[in-house]
C-alpha cells in the first residue's frame, strides 16, 4: 500500500498580503499556527486558495521554505507545483522537494490543456523525476480539462502518485474513481460540501477551504466521517453549510480571505485581477449564524 499523506482535514491555506502588495510572512506564521493549534492534518501551500497563479517563482518558493520551517514536521505539508507547462511544473516540484516539502499537489494543465495520454505523460515524467509523493488536482470548472476514471487507473500505478484531490460535485466519479484504483490512489475531496459524502464510500479526507476559518470544527467533522459517525459528521456539515456556501459566493479566495480578516487576521487582498469583495453582508451572515462573529 502507498503511503498516505494524511487522513482528515488538510487545509487550503491563504497567503496573506501586506499592504503594499507583499508576502506577509509574519502573518502568515500566525495563520500556520492557528491552523496546526487547532489539529488540522496538513497543510496545501501555494494551492488556488493561496493565490499561487499570482506569486513570482521567488515568492513561490519562499512561501513554501517558510511555511516548511514554521510547520517544522508538526504536520505534513504538501506544495503546490502543477503547471500547464510540464518542465516548469517539474522545475518547481524538485525545488519544492529540496525545501522540504512532504508531497506535490499537481494541478492539471490548463488554457493549452492536453488529452488524456498527454495527462499521463505530463504526470508520471514529473513524480518519476521528483520521487516524492505527488497528488493530483482536478479542477474542471478552473482549467477547462477533466481526469478520466482509466487516466487515474493508468496514473495510480506510479508509485509515487498516491492520490487525487479530485474539486468536482459529481460524487458519483468519485466512487467510480476508488473501485478502479482501489488502494493505490487515495481520494480527497477538494470540495467542502461534498467531503463526508466522500468519505462515506471510502475517500481518506478533505483539502478544505472553510477550514482556514475552522480548521478545528471541519478537522472534528472529517474525523467523524472516518470514523464512520455520519450522524456527527452530518450534523457539523449542515451547521456549516451556509457558510461553505457563502466562500463561494464569489471566486475563492477572494471570500474566505475577507472571513480571516474578520476573524481577525491581516490576510490582506488578493493580487489582481482578484479584487476587493462586494457580497460581504452575505459572508456575514453566514458567520453570524454559526456564532463566529457578532
Amino acid at each position: 500500500m502507498k503511503k498516505i499523506l494524511f487522513q482528515g482535514c488538510a487545509t487550503a491555506v491563504i497567503t496573506p498580503m501586506s499592504t503594499d502588495g507583499s508576502v506577509n510572512f509574519e502573518e502568515f506564521g500566525k495563520i500556520l499556527d492557528f491552523q496546526i493549534d487547532n489539529g488540522i492534518d496538513g497543510i496545501i501551500v501555494c494551492g488556488t486558495t493561496g493565490e499561487s497563479s499570482t506569486l513570482t517563482d521567488d515568492e513561490h518558493k519562499a512561501v513554501i521554505k517558510y511555511c516548511v520551517d514554521r510547520v517544522n514536521k508538526r504536520v505534513p505539508v504538501i506544495a503546490g507545483t502543477g503547471s500547464n507547462d510540464t518542465a516548469y511544473a517539474l522545475e518547481l516540484s524538485l525545488e519544492a522537494k529540496e525545501l522540504g516539502a512532504d508531497g506535490l499537489l499537481l494541478v492539471t494543465p490548463y488554457y493549452n490543456k492536453t488529452t488524456q495520454d498527454g495527462l499521463i505523460k505530463h504526470f508520471n515524467i514529473i513524480a518519476d523525476k521528483a520521487q516524492i509523493p505527488c497528488i493530483l488536482y482536478n479542477v474542471p470548472s478552473r482549467t477547462g480539462m477533466d481526469i478520466a476514471v482509466d487516466t487515474y487507473k493508468a496514473l495510480s500505478e506510479n508509485p509515487n502518485i498516491v492520490a487525487v484531490k479530485e474539486a468536482n460535485p459529481d460524487v458519483v466519479k468519485f466512487g467510480r474513481i476508488i473501485n478502479a484504483c482501489g488502494e493505490n490512489l487515495t481520494v480527497y475531496s477538494g470540495n467542502d460540501d461534498n467531503a463526508i459524502a466522500t468519505m462515506s464510500i471510502g475517500g481518506k479526507g478533505l483539502i478544505s477551504v472553510i477550514s482556514n476559518v475552522l480548521p478545528k470544527e471541519i478537522t472534528e467533522m472529517t474525523h467523524f466521517a472516518l470514523e464512520g459517525n455520519f450522524n456527527k459528521a452530518a450534523e457539523l456539515h449542515l451547521k456549516y453549510l451556509d457558510f461553505m456556501d457563502s466562500l463561494f459566493c464569489e471566486v475563492n479566495p477572494i471570500p474566505v480571505k475577507k472571513a480571516m480578516e474578520l476573524i481577525g487576521f491581516k490576510a490582506g487582498c488578493g493580487r489582481l485581477p482578484l479584487c476587493e469583495m462586494k457580497n460581504v453582508s452575505r459572508l456575514t451572515e453566514s458567520m453570524k449564524k454559526i456564532g463566529i462573529l457578532n
